[in-house]
């Protein structure tokens, strides 16, 4: 453990804008709470930082924002956060600050507060490899140390001159390299020898209320040439089991439904469960290769967005599984071509092709390894590193 780097008690400045950034905070918290044990930590923070100290000055879910058109509505809000945060660690006099994901919130917020004195370390790297990549600039400014999880992200920061660590992803450090679908099946209780498909359309009501009709109609194709399939589907809260409940209805389509009964758990355990998963874009499909679990990405943005990302995005794959192996090793479904069809002809080529199916599990093994990096303790190293430079220079 080390020592503190001075007598006064330290205090961390943290945001995170989501589920994925309050668990990538809670496990930073706990371990730098094992080498700075008074250290204090306050911004916005989710129910698992809270659950390790942290104390949240707005909720969570305010900066739970998504896509470019949607933004514009909360502006004023978000400014109006932004702005008090300012005040409140400058008041507080917050040794470091590190913000978790979020980019559009965080990057505008450590910009004020890095020529204010403040080391800043940004946890998660924006996609700026993959779109809009002249922010790489501005983040050169604004920030100290990113902390990339993924190793291609460093990569890009060193052509461009920034300080970037890859600590590699907690989640490939805490799910274990083989997945026991039976354990997960008795869990959720369904039987030990059915046959599931996940289907997991996004975690926000405009996410769901665009990807949901494909995925279930899509379904539906399925039973036509599997009739023994059944379906699972993940809810993460009331709102969305209503949204989902209404899709199903409308699809004409049975399925099991399962709660959030731990914390932000259920997609895991549901895509644990499966033999084969349908799911939007994001990190879920991360979660669905460490899993080793065939899958096929479907996704459907607003179309001003969708527009938008067509003359911005460089890279040539959405999902991480493919962005990871640089190559095509899971279907990727995108705006127009996640159509009904297109999903059901892939779900079942995953399903009826053992080649397929293997020499794809195979990477997904091997892509687990690279990522196991004790990514809690890197990520630490990482902040420890940036007070102690910062120690020297007072």
């Amino acid at each position: 453990m080390s020592a503190p780097l001075s007598h006064h008690r330290l205090r961390i400045g943290i945001v995170a804008g989501e589920v994925s950034g309050d668990t990538l905070g809670a496990g930073l918290i706990r371990e730098l709470k094992s080498r700075y044990p008074d250290a204090s930590f306050i911004g916005i923070c989710g129910p698992q930082m809270q659950a390790e100290g942290a104390v949240s000055l707005f909720p969570m879910e305010r900066l739970s924002v998504m896509g470019l058109v949607e933004v514009l509505g909360r502006l004023r809000e978000l400014f109006g956060i932004r702005d008090q945060l300012v005040e409140k660690f400058l008041a507080e006099k917050i040794d470091v600050f590190i913000g978790i994901d979020a980019p559009d919130f965080n990057l505008r917020l450590e910009e004020q507060l890095k020529p204010a004195g403040i080391p800043v370390v940004h946890y998660v790297s924006p996609s700026v490899w993959a779109w809009r990549q002249g922010r790489v600039e501005g983040i050169r400014q604004c920030v100290d140390t990113v902390l990339c999880l993924l190793p291609f992200e460093k990569k890009f920061y060193d052509e461009h001159q920034v300080d970037a660590v890859f600590v590699g992803h907690p989640l490939a450090d805490s799910l274990p390299l083989e997945n026991d679908t039976a354990a997960a099946r008795a869990d959720l209780g369904l039987s030990a020898d059915g046959d599931y498909i996940a289907l997991l359309p996004g975690s926000r009501g405009g996410e769901v209320n665009r990807i949901a009709p494909v995925l279930f109609a899509a379904a539906k194709m399925i039973l036509q040439k599997r009739p023994q399939s059944r379906f699972i589907i993940p809810a993460i809260n009331a709102e969305r089991r209503a949204d989902i409940e209404q899709h199903l209805l409308a699809a004409g389509l049975e399925a099991e439904i399962f709660d959030d009964r731990r914390g932000a758990g259920v997609g895991r355990l549901v895509m644990s469960a499966a033999d084969a998963v349908i799911l939007a874009s994001g990190t879920a499909t991360l979660e669905a290769m460490l899993l080793q679990k065939p899958m096929v990405v479907a996704y459907r943005l607003h179309w001003l967005t969708f527009l938008l990302a067509r003359f911005l995005v460089k890279s040539l794959y959405v999902s991480l599984p493919n962005l990871l192996a640089n190559e095509k090793i899971v279907p990727e479904l995108i705006q127009g071509a996640a159509t009904p069809d297109a999903i059901a002809t892939e779900t079942m080529r995953w399903l009826d092709d053992e080649s397929y199916r293997s020499s794809r599990v195979q990477r997904f093994a091997a892509l687990h390894e690279s990522l196991r990096q004790n990514a809690d303790i890197k990520a630490a190293d990482a902040v420890e590193h940036l007070l102690k430079k910062q120690a020297e220079t007072i």
